[in-house]
């Protein structure tokens, strides 16, 4: 038996995804598009899931939802995060990514922080209404079914330390038919702050039946096999930690075959791979938006290298493949990274929330009976 056996996501009627290693990207919005999937499919094995996409705006035939619903052609396994609040919305959205863009696993977002989310019931603390999360669960999942596509879901350990929902939410998603759960292992009012509760994971697997992945401070490969050994998760859910580091997946696969790991990337190799992320984009959104996109990605690929402040501020702003590779020849290809930044967290980080932003009267019940949640869904990006 394999060190890390693959995962397998599988259908009620038997539809199965094999994971051969057992690591998933996680959707990160303006990040996971078809380019940086690509990219980190190129560096190692796993899941890649496309950026969260509201089951509204599929229903609705938004054009900008379905211009997110693109596939890189390496993508033989598509996989979609959906977001919503209706069961049927839900399944009508889960039909038409099944049976039009032939869709192979679903996702379903129950973990989002953002107050514009919570603040009317969605995102990570719509699993504190246990009658509609059930509904949703079944709806989505006999929707995906009835094409072999298994469904899973990416939630949180609860509201705050005083409305936990982890356990219900697995032991519900388990009745539904769901092929496996996903514990980003802090509370919503945590958001990205301290430290991640591997523990929590730990719970979580005791408590359930299906496969468990963790999720939260994967920042290094021996992360994940740490973290795994110590909770019995099935597998691991990356998010931050490949910020800026799609060679994250390269060292995965490796951690997980067995090998040792290898050196760090030279700033040569990591201008060679944001050359790589550049081309992707233009392939995507043609040179000049493809390059701004990339900026973004800049801080977080030449984190801890000594760049110079000049060449740090040229790449903030390139708009042009000329630029980019004038500002890329300035570089120490040789430079390595100082052995203390490795293990330090990337993106986004801030402090837990005073308290998290929620309907009037939200905590008062463990029920949401038939009131009307879909304007949680009118501001969420993706439609």
């Amino acid at each position: 038996m394999p060190l890390y056996p693959p995962l397998s996501l599988r259908a009620p009627s038997g539809g199965t995804v094999e994971v051969a290693t057992p690591v998933v990207l996680a959707p990160m919005a303006g990040i996971t598009n078809p380019a940086y999937r690509q990219l980190c499919l190129e560096q190692g094995a796993g899941l890649y899931v496309c950026e969260m996409i509201t089951s509204r705006g599929i229903v609705e035939r938004n054009p900008k939802t379905f211009d997110m619903l693109a596939f890189a052609p390496g993508e033989t396994v598509r996989s979609v995060q959906l977001y919503g609040v209706d069961p049927e919305v839900m399944a009508r959205g889960t039909r038409i990514v099944c049976e039009e863009l032939g869709v192979h696993h679903i996702d379903l977002n129950l973990g989002c922080p953002v107050p514009k989310v919570t603040r009317k019931g969605g995102g990570g603390v719509l699993p504190w209404k246990t009658d509609r999360l059930a509904a949703i669960l079944r709806a989505t999942v006999a929707a995906a079914d009835a094409y072999g596509v298994p469904v899973t879901i990416k939630t949180r350990i609860g509201i705050d330390a005083d409305h936990e929902t982890f356990l219900d939410a697995g032991r519900i998603a388990q009745d539904a038919g769901v092929a496996a759960i996903a514990l980003h292992a802090r509370t919503v009012q945590e958001a990205y702050a301290g430290h991640a509760h591997w523990d929590r994971i730990a719970e979580l697997v005791e408590a359930v039946d299906i496969p468990v992945l963790g999720n939260g401070d994967i920042w290094e490969a021996s992360d994940a096999t740490d973290m795994i050994a110590q909770t019995g998760a099935a597998g691991v859910v990356v998010g931050r930690g490949c910020l800026g580091r799609p060679w994250l997946f390269a060292d995965l696969a490796r951690a997980f075959a067995g090998l040792d790991p290898r050196p760090y990337p030279t700033l040569g190799e990591v201008a060679a791979m944001l050359r790589r992320h550049a081309e992707l984009l233009a392939g995507l959104h043609g040179e000049r938006w493809g390059l701004i996109d990339l900026r973004k990605h800049m801080a977080w690929y030449f984190k801890g290298f000594p760049v110079g402040g000049e060449v740090r501020r040229g790449l903030s702003t390139v708009s042009s493949f000329a630029e980019l590779d004038d500002l890329l020849g300035r570089l120490d290809p040789d430079a390595t990274l100082p052995a203390d930044e490795l293990g330090k967290p990337r993106g986004r980080q801030g402090t837990s929330r005073a308290q998290v932003t929620l309907p009037y009267g939200w905590l008062d019940s463990r029920e949401v009976g038939d009131a009307d949640l879909s304007d949680a869904e009118s501001d969420v990006s993706g439609g």
